[in-house]
């Protein structure tokens, strides 16, 4: 497979680069330091945590600013996860909303969290989904402090 190594076409200017990776780095230290989550994604991911990070960006680069540049497949990659339970996909959000509320104006916020519950949603049918169950309802906002 061809590497394209042109660098990636950012299709917006009201986020930036720069705002998802602090999002990243600080969503994903506080995943690390989290009770519940930090000791399943801190197992998967020592020694490995800055390629990681590097991958992630990438993702929500794709995600945000629709740049193409991510290539992976985080369906098989979190199913592979035994101890993952489908109320961890709540406490990711939770961390996830604060973190984007520190770091994006109102409007940006609300966008990423809708994306955001969108690709939990997609994760958690690939992984609890049957013909007979609904995902959880996860609130769309949080109270800014």
């Amino acid at each position: 497979m061809e590497t394209d190594t042109r660098p990636p076409r950012i299709m917006r200017q009201d986020i930036t680069p720069a705002q998802i990776s602090l999002m990243v780095d600080e969503f994903y230290a506080a995943v690390r330091l989290h009770e519940r989550l930090g000791p399943i994604f801190n197992a998967r991911l020592d020694g490995r945590w800055p390629a990681h990070l590097d991958k992630l960006k990438a993702f929500w680069r794709s995600v945000l600013l629709t740049t193409g540049e991510y290539y992976g497949r985080p369906v098989p990659a979190h199913n592979g996860i035994a101890e993952l339970k489908s109320e961890d996909f709540a406490l990711w959000l939770t961390l996830f909303d604060k973190t984007i509320e520190r770091i994006f104006a109102d409007a940006q916020s609300a966008e990423i969290k809708d994306k955001a519950r969108r690709i939990a949603r997609s994760l958690w049918f690939a992984r609890f989904g049957t013909p007979f169950n609904n995902p959880p309802v996860w609130p769309s906002k949080t109270a800014r402090p």
